[in-house]
């Protein structure tokens, strides 16, 4: 008899409540177990393989060598931080001294131009993809909701998309560049072109799992739920966000999930083309870089790219649990 059963035999508690208890602590140990199993396992097999990989850098990285390299690279990014409180500390005193000679002198402030380090850069990736994200999704939801209510809309469009869904970002790049340059042309733009270029390339990417989730799930509607809005005699708009929008809220989360997804692998394979800041140009600029700990700084990289995507999967997944109207999902 396994020690958790010996405990609850002991305990005043009735035979079904012991039942019970046990089944949670079985299922907890399961959900707690197997994750570190799996994990123990892979990093035991990393360290391995790691130890017997020789590449013209050295050693492959094992992950003794990847943690060391993400406190490296925090300390540098605390460090690049201090650098620029530094830099806007001398302007402030040099300036403070100006206007203190000449009352009429009008301060600048000039930017901090330092490098941009690893944390900068997992921000200013996130940053790109969940702009570029959220352009596909005002214009591949509606769209699509537009194509799942019209036949004829559906039939006309739904070319196009099965045209263009397969074309890969390092497609779309250059045309992006092209077109980002000869059309955003200003003397101080608000915004650089190396961000438009990865935003738009990101949105380009995106927009195709969205629109045919959004379109099948209000195709999909169940004729119940039609028949009820014919009945009220529902208009248009509150036919849509009374009985499409709840029915079909599962599947337009699918898409936005898939493409989500793909926005995160093409903004980090866009970034690494062009060389537009974020952790895909980090990569690069490591390989490049060809230093002993390029690989171990890499393989950190790979890490966190995986991990991020993790995470905005979880929170697609709990957008969708607060969006939709069938809790128990």
């Amino acid at each position: 008899m396994s020690t958790i059963a010996k405990i609850t035999q002991r305990l005043p508690m009735d035979k079904s409540s012991a039942n019970v208890l046990l089944s949670k602590l079985g299922q907890m140990s399961k959900t707690l177990l197997l994750p570190i199993i799996g994990l123990t396992v892979f990093l035991v097999l990393w360290s391995i393989s790691a130890n017997n990989i020789n590449t013209s850098l050295g050693k492959f990285p094992g992950p003794v060598a990847v943690v060391a390299q993400f406190d490296s690279l925090y300390q540098e990014h605390v460090a690049e931080r201090e650098k620029a409180a530094a830099f806007y500390e001398r302007q402030k005193v040099r300036n403070e001294a100006r206007v203190a000679k000449d009352p009429t002198y009008v301060p600048k402030t000039r930017a901090y131009t330092g490098k941009e380090t690893f944390v900068d850069q997992i921000f200013t990736s996130l940053i790109t993809v969940m702009s570029g994200f959220l352009l596909a999704a005002i214009i591949a939801i509606p769209l699509g909701i537009w194509m799942g209510l019209s036949k004829n809309l559906n039939a006309a469009i739904n070319p196009i998309v099965q045209l263009f869904k397969p074309v890969s970002p390092l497609a779309w790049l250059p045309l992006v560049t092209m077109v980002v340059s000869a059309l955003y042309v200003s003397p101080d733009p608000m915004l650089s072109k190396s961000f438009i270029n990865s935003l738009l390339t990101v949105t380009l990417c995106s927009l195709w799992p969205m629109i045919i989730n959004t379109s099948i799930g209000v195709a999909s509607i169940d004729t119940d739920l039609l028949n009820v809005s014919r009945v009220l005699r529902l208009s248009a708009f509150t036919h849509v966000q009374k009985i499409v929008l709840p029915a079909s809220i599962p599947l337009i989360f699918t898409g936005m999930r898939l493409s989500l997804g793909v926005a995160w692998m093409v903004l980090i394979a866009a970034e690494m083309l062009a060389q537009n800041p974020g952790l895909g140009k980090f990569v690069w600029d490591e390989f490049q870089n060809g230093s002993s700990e390029s690989l171990s700084r890499i393989m950190a990289a790979v890490i966190v790219i995986g991990f991020i995507g993790f995470l905005l999967d979880r929170a697609m997944l709990a957008l969708q649990a607060w969006f939709s109207w069938d809790k128990a999902r």
